[in-house]
Order: structure tokens, then C-alpha cells, then sequence
């Protein structure tokens, strides 16, 4: 098959284009060019890199061109300047579908997220709804998973709690008293998106996806910090006072230690889809625990933040 990845090389992207390049999938790679951490993966074989973003349909559907369906996996977490959520995640998914339309692509699959709803008080949460929507009205065959906190080597949960341990030994939990997450390994992650692109599952469905297991962040960075050998103290801070340091990150950070977005999501439940979503079928539920092994497989090298991790001219 032939298959576009909108964010082809960020996170999720990045491993999903392995998987279906290793099957002898011929893959259309969609990404702006930003994200260089690994620029290997545009030399992947049948793998073809378009640098463009998802504001433009002509071009969006020149690079559609023969796919059978497109997964759309760009998004944004905090809005910068004109990479809004309105735009990247609204206005991009529209333009998505209709150059999908245009290029007479069959299915398209949306990444989206767990508690993503309208009227929330969070912008993320509402433009990931918003996007949703888009695709359940489009007309064409869709899936659309609704993901928690997904890990991987390169993600923004283990790569940014590992450089946080290098750097100072401390952890802000967000709120008094923790939510619960229920992290999803992204090789589980890439069994459910390939069995939708593939095999044409979950038609006309919005599945929640999330981990096998309950826990709190802060029992993540007690394993992750045992695993680095990094002392760590833990202790409880204000949502609030996270709300303002998110804000100066968003300023600071090429990618903020912790936004606004994510704020808004570690201080409500993480367990459960709002609104409910399909129940995967029971061979695809995710089953990788956060475990040891399973960690010390995806830690990036140990370093901690350094200034190219810093914006100082005002521009990714």
C-alpha cells in the first residue's frame, strides 16, 4: 500500500512510518522539515519526504497523489505564533480531508487525544475536538484514535523526564493531590494505527486508547530515576503555580518542559476517555506495561538541557 503520514517525522510519526517501511509499505513522509532529531528516518526505504504543512490543499493533494489513505498525525501542544491550534489542528485537518478528497484517497485516520471535547476551557482539548468532528463529517472512511499519554524513544514523556533528572534533581507534581495517567506504549500504539491503515479495521470508529496499567507521573519518575541512578526529591505544587511556570516555558523552550496544554491534562483524569469512545477489540488493547525493561528501551542518552533546548531568537 501507499500511505501519507501528516508529522511523518515527528514522534509518533517517526515509528509508525518504520513499522509499514519495514513491511515494504511505500510511504509518503509529510512534515514541515522542523523536527531534525532524526533525520534518518526520511531515508528510509520506499519512503518519500514532502516538506510541506498542512496549510496548503494543492500541494497537500500533489502529495497524496496514489496513497489509499492518509494518517494524519500532525499536531502541535502549545500554539506559537502562527502555528496556532486553530490553524494546525482545525484549519489543517480540513485541509487534510479535502485534499484527501481531491487526491481520491479511500480512509483517513486521525491521531487525536483521549480527552479531547468542546467547551472544556482548554484550546488543545477543544481544537483536537474540533479536528474530530471534521473527520467524522468528511464523507470518506475514518478512524480516529483517541490517545493518553503515549512513550517512546523520543517522545515528550520519557525524553523530557530523563534531561529534566540530568539537570536538577527535583519534580513539581501537578496539583496537591496527583491524577492518575495510564501511559501507552507506542509499539502498541503502531499495532492499532497499522491495523486501521493495513487491514482496514475500526471503520467509522473513535477508539480510546490507553496503557494497561493506572499509576501517578510521579511513580514514573521514581522508576525513571532509579533506572538513571538520579537522585530525585518529589513534592507537591499548586496547578496554578504550574500554569505560570508553563507559560515561561512556552516562552523560553524550543520544547517546553511543560505547557499549558499538558498542564490542563495532568490535572484532570487520565484513565478514561471524556466523551467515552469505542472499546478496541481485545487482540489490539494495548498490553506493554511500563516496566523496567520496557523504559530502559526507549531512554534517550543521558544529558541534560542544554542552550540549544532554549529559543533566544524568537523562532523554533
Amino acid at each position: 500500500m501507499k500511505i501519507a503520514i501528516t508529522g511523518g517525522t515527528g514522534f509518533v510519526g517517526r515509528h509508525l512510518a518504520r513499522a509499514l517501511a519495514s513491511e515494504g509499505h511505500e510511504i509518503v513522509l509529510i512534515a514541515r522539515g522542523m523536527d531534525a532529531r532524526e533525520p534518518e528516518i526520511r531515508a528510509l526505504p520506499h519512503a518519500n519526504f514532502v516538506a510541506i504543512g498542512v496549510d496548503d490543499v494543492q500541494k497537500l493533494a500533489e502529495a497524496f497523489a496514489g496513497c489509499e489513505a492518509v494518517a494524519h498525525c500532525a499536531g502541535i501542544n502549545r500554539s506559537l505564533g502562527e502555528q496556532t491550534y486553530e490553524r494546525v489542528h482545525v484549519a489543517g485537518t480540513q485541509n487534510v480531508v479535502d485534499a484527501a478528497k481531491i487526491a481520491g484517497v479511500k480512509k483517513v485516520l486521525l491521531l487525536s487525544f483521549l480527552r479531547a471535547r468542546p467547551d472544556c476551557g482548554s484550546d488543545y482539548h477543544q481544537s483536537k475536538w474540533a479536528a474530530e468532528e471534521i473527520v467524522r463529517g468528511c464523507g470518506l472512511d475514518f478512524t480516529i484514535l483517541k490517545a493518553g499519554m503515549i512513550y517512546g524513544r523520543g517522545d515528550h514523556m520519557l525524553d523530557h523526564l530523563s534531561h529534566t533528572l540530568h539537570t536538577i534533581p527535583f519534580f513539581a507534581t501537578v496539583g496537591i493531590w496527583e491524577r492518575k495517567i495510564r501511559p501507552v506504549a507506542i509499539e502498541d500504539v503502531v499495532k492499532i494505527l497499522r491495523a486501521s491503515l493495513i487491514e482496514n479495521r475500526l471503520a467509522g470508529q473513535s477508539v480510546a486508547v490507553f496503557g494497561p496499567q493506572k499509576m501517578r507521573l510521579s511513580d514514573a519518575v521514581r522508576q525513571i530515576a532509579r533506572l538513571t541512578r538520579r537522585p530525585v526529591l518529589i513534592f507537591p505544587f499548586p496547578i496554578f503555580a504550574h500554569r505560570i511556570l508553563a507559560q515561561i516555558f512556552e516562552r523560553l523552550m524550543t520544547v517546553p518542559l511543560i505547557s499549558s496544554a499538558q498542564v490542563f491534562m495532568l490535572a484532570e483524569d487520565m484513565t478514561s476517555a471524556r466523551p467515552k469512545g469505542d472499546s478496541l477489540p481485545d487482540d489490539l488493547k494495548p498490553q506493554i506495561r511500563f516496566c523496567d525493561a520496557q523504559i530502559r528501551k526507549h531512554l534517550p542518552e543521558p544529558a541534560g538541557f542544554g542552550l540549544a533546548d532554549f529559543r533566544f531568537t524568537g523562532k523554533n
